[in-house]
């Protein structure tokens, strides 16, 4: 069995996730305290991944990202950045689909946080960044891992969206999921279950950690 798949699958994830810690948190926290009234639309756009068919995504974001098109010439004449059939196309794609499994629970963490810890932090003269960084996340450490592990998850069973973007180039963008459809198209079901079968154990013990963690343990976990 070609390992390349998995090993790609997992790198895509890793960074994926990485890259939606940076961008969720900052924006999960302007979520949780503006009023302004684009915060219904903002929310919805924010949310589309999660009811929008993969492929539909996928498709805008290879017209967008053409070298036919202006913003992907614009991308790579100026920034030497062609993400049609890339990695790095792969990767961003992705930060868009898997968004909402970030910002949600990072935002709901904050949410429900009482507003007297951010008076007192204040109080006694940190800033915000300094509120955000010490006193609120380390208050929504469950919604933070939670949010993280079902971003790793989610990218991991990516399938309409990277093979829009990414299409099927061994060792660049062929991920676990286009590995299995290409097996079953070939008929060789044995070995697109071996694929299926890696993909599973892991997806199980992501999710068993996170229903685990969330429970009682998840106190002595973080201290």
């Amino acid at each position: 069995m070609d390992w390349g798949p998995i090993i790609l699958t997992l790198k895509l994830a890793t960074v994926t996730t990485i890259l939606l810690i940076l961008i969720a948190i900052p924006l999960a926290n302007w979520l949780a305290n503006t009023k302004t009234k684009f915060k219904p639309a903002l929310e919805a756009l924010i949310s589309m991944p999660l009811v929008l068919p993969p492929t539909v995504l996928g498709f805008y974001l290879l017209i967008a990202f053409s070298p036919n098109n202006a913003f992907g010439e614009w991308l790579d004449q100026w920034l030497g950045l062609r993400l049609i059939f890339s990695f790095e196309g792969l990767v961003f794609a992705s930060i868009i689909y898997s968004l909402p499994f970030m910002v949600h629970p990072i935002q709901s963490g904050l949410t429900n946080l009482p507003n007297s810890l951010k008076e007192a932090s204040y109080v006694l003269g940190k800033s915000k960044f300094q509120t955000l960084t010490k006193v609120l996340l380390p208050n929504i450490k469950p919604a933070i891992l939670t949010g993280i592990v079902l971003s790793f998850a989610h990218t991991m069973g990516e399938f309409g969206v990277v093979l829009m973007i990414g299409g099927n180039i061994p060792g660049q963008t062929k991920v676990a999921s286009i590995a299995i459809y290409d097996e079953v198209e070939s008929l060789n079901y044995g070995l697109a279950n071996q694929y299926s079968l890696i993909l599973l154990g892991i997806t199980f013990l992501i999710l068993l950690m996170v229903y685990s963690l969330n429970r009682k343990g998840i106190k002595a976990f973080w201290k």
